[in-house]
C-alpha cells in the first residue's frame, strides 16, 4: 500500500470542495435504476455541483459566456482549455465522473471546452448522449462529434481484450478529422480516469520542436514485451525504432498538438501499422501499439503525476493495484476492473473509493437517505 502521508492529502483534495463550488441540486434528473443500458434509458445521473469562474480567471475576448459558445468561436481563444473524450453507453458512468472532477479541481472550470466524440451508430445515439450531458452540467461548454466506426472497424484486430476492440477506443487516432480544424490543440483523456489537480497544469504542458503529442513516459519498461516476436525478427518492422530511445506511454492521457497532426498525416501513418497487424500479428494490445510504434521515442515527457494508471489490475484479471509513490494529479483505472462495477459489486478495492466521490450515478432512493 502507499505510504499514508500520500494517502491524506489526495482524500482531502478529493473531499474538500473548490471555492467554486456552490451547493448539491436537490433534484434527481431521473429515478431509474438497472445495468448499464437502463443508466442510460433513464438518465439516472444527479445535476452536477454549480462550478464557476474566480475572479483570477481570464476572460474570453470573443465571448464571456463560453458555455454558450460553438466549438469553432472558442478555437483561437487562447484562454480556453480544450478536452476529448468519447462517450458510449458502457464508459459513460466514468465519463461523468471524470467530466465532474476536471471541473471540482479546476480554477477556472467556466474556460473548460469538452469535445465529445461518441458512434455514429451505436446506441445512445449522440442526440440522446447530448441531452443527457446538458442536463447533468447544465452550464458545461461542450460539442458531441458522431464518429464513422466503418472508418476503423475494417482494420481492427483481435487483441488480449474484447473491450479493447471497441471502434471508439481508436476515436483519437482520428480527433484531428472529426473535431473542429479550428482547434489546434486537445487535452485526450480516458473515460476511466479522475483529474484530482487543475488541468489547466496539463493544458500548459509545451509540445517542443517538432513533437506532437507529450505523455508521461515510462522509459523502465520493457517495451519488447508489447510486440511479438515476428516483429522483433523483422529487421524491416523492427526499424521503426532505429536512432531512438522509445519509452512506454500510456494513451489514455495525451496533450496533442492537431495542426501539427494534420499536416504530418499521422493518422494514415497509425493506419499503415494496422494494416501490418492484420497481415502479420505483430501485438496484441489493441489500439495502444500503433501509438508506440509511430511516436515512441518521440514523445514530449510530462510528469508522471498525470497518469497514475494500471489501477484496474491486470488486462484479464481485475486485481487491485495501490498507487505508485510520489503525488497524484490525475488517476487511471486502465485494465480491466472499473471503479463503478466494482463498488456496485460490493467488493472494490481500497483506489475505487477514491473515485466514489466524482460518481454523479445514483439511485433515487439513496439519492433521499443522503439529504
Amino acid at each position: 500500500m502507499p505510504p499514508l502521508l500520500l494517502i491524506i492529502p489526495l482524500f482531502l483534495s478529493l473531499l474538500c470542495p473548490s471555492s467554486a463550488i456552490r451547493s448539491f441540486p436537490d433534484k434527481m434528473i431521473a429515478d431509474g435504476v438497472g445495468d448499464e443500458s437502463n443508466m442510460v434509458s433513464s438518465n439516472n445521473f444527479m445535476e452536477a455541483p454549480v462550478y464557476e469562474n474566480g475572479h483570477e480567471c481570464p476572460v474570453s475576448a470573443k465571448n464571456d459566456a463560453v458555455s454558450s459558445a460553438s466549438a469553432r468561436e472558442t478555437c483561437d481563444d487562447r484562454f480556453i482549455v480544450h478536452v476529448a473524450m468519447t462517450l458510449d453507453g458502457e464508459y459513460l458512468r466514468g465519463s461523468i465522473a471524470a467530466v465532474h472532477s476536471v471541473l471540482k479541481h479546476t480554477s477556472c472550470p467556466g474556460n473548460i471546452y469538452f469535445h465529445f466524440i461518441a458512434s455514429d451508430s451505436g446506441s445512445p445515439t449522440a442526440n440522446e448522449l447530448t441531452r443527457i450531458v446538458q442536463s447533468t452540467f447544465p452550464s458545461l461548454a461542450f460539442k458531441v462529434y458522431p464518429f464513422d466506426e466503418k472508418l476503423v472497424k475494417k482494420l481492427i484486430s483481435s487483441s488480449i481484450r474484447k473491450a479493447l476492440d471497441n471502434p471508439l477506443n481508436y476515436a483519437r487516432s482520428y480527433l484531428s478529422d472529426i473535431i473542429d480544424e479550428c482547434v489546434h490543440r486537445v487535452i485526450y483523456l480516458d473515460s476511466d480516469v479522475v483529474v484530482v489537480d487543475d488541468i489547466r497544469k496539463l493544458w500548459s504542458v509545451s509540445l517542443t520542436g517538432s513533437r506532437v503529442i507529450g505523455a508521461p513516459e515510462y522509459c523502465h519498461a520493457n517495451l519488447t514485451k508489447y510486440f511479438s516476436d515476428e516483429f522483433w525478427s523483422d529487421p524491416e518492422l523492427s526499424k521503426v525504432f532505429d536512432g531512438k530511445r522509445p519509452c512506454y506511454f500510456n494513451t489514455g492521457v495525451m496533450v496533442m498538438d492537431l495542426r501539427k497532426w494534420r499536416e504530418g498525416r499521422y493518422g494514415a501513418k497509425i493506419e499503415q501499422w494496422m494494416e501490418v497487424q492484420k497481415e502479420r500479428k505483430i501485438y496484441e494490445l489493441g489500439s495502444l501499439p500503433p501509438f508506440l510504434l509511430v511516436f515512441g521515442g518521440d514523445v514530449e515527457p510530462i510528469h508522471h503525476r498525470w497518469n497514475q494508471h494500471g489501477l484496474g489490475g491486470h488486462n484479464v484479471l481485475s486485481s487491485c493495484r495501490s498507487l505508485h509513490p510520489g503525488p497524484v494529479s490525475l488517476l487511471h483505472w486502465s485494465g480491466k476492473g472499473k471503479p463503478w462495477r466494482r463498488l456496485d459489486e460490493g467488493n472494490p478495492c481500497p483506489v475505487d473509493r477514491l473515485w466514489a466521490p466524482y460518481d454523479l450515478y445514483r439511485p433515487f432512493s439513496q439519492h433521499l437517505e443522503q439529504r
